[in-house]
């Protein structure tokens, strides 16, 4: 198989990144789900906010609790589009365990565009959540996306993934398990 051909800037509609319109490497989801990439480090988390489907300002305190899969994503970007249909089976297989997955998407179209992504892809357990001026991903220090940041029920960041990952399966499912913490604790 021959390496891509370099593409520039100039050749891509005003928007987009030239790294969307590159053919994807196949190490981009690796054997192991991309938990070799899950970087583990507890931190104090920063102040953020982020939009509800209706518009109302939400932060990580309105799930007390709860641990937190928080991924920054967008509709127009396809390793975050590859991802949502694992995320969403593991928002299935966590929610009884006291565990949210929130997506924040930086769509600029708001919370209709992520509707109706949601019903193109058959999306169902995950809530429609919006950083539509990307104050999330500012106060997180998220470089690109998708990026996804593991809250434990004491509010500190424990792990960080940059990248595509399958969340639903069982070593990611068992790794965010040991990370977050059981329920009533934190």
């Amino acid at each position: 198989m021959s390496a891509p051909l370099p593409i520039s800037r100039r050749l891509l509609a005003p928007g987009l990144f030239a790294a969307a319109a590159l053919p994807r490497p196949a190490a981009a989801a690796p054997a192991d789900g991309g938990l070799s990439r899950l970087r583990e480090e507890s931190r104090p988390l920063p102040a953020f906010s982020f939009l509800d489907g209706q518009g109302r300002s939400l932060t990580v305190e309105d799930f007390p609790g709860q641990g937190l899969l928080v991924n920054l994503w967008a509709t127009w970007c396809p390793p975050c589009v590859a991802e949502m249909p694992a995320l969403d089976r593991a928002q299935a297989i966590l929610a009884a365990e006291g565990v949210a997955v929130l997506p924040l998407s930086s769509d600029r179209g708001g919370a209709e565009v992520v509707r109706a992504f949601y019903g193109r892809v058959g999306i169902r357990h995950l809530p429609v959540l919006l950083d539509p001026r990307g104050a999330a991903q500012r106060a997180l220090g998220v470089r690109g996306l998708p990026t996804t940041v593991l809250i434990d029920r004491s509010r500190r960041e424990v792990a960080r993934l940059e990248g595509e990952a399958a969340w639903d399966q069982p070593p990611m499912l068992a790794a965010l398990r040991r990370l977050i913490g059981p329920a009533g604790q934190g």
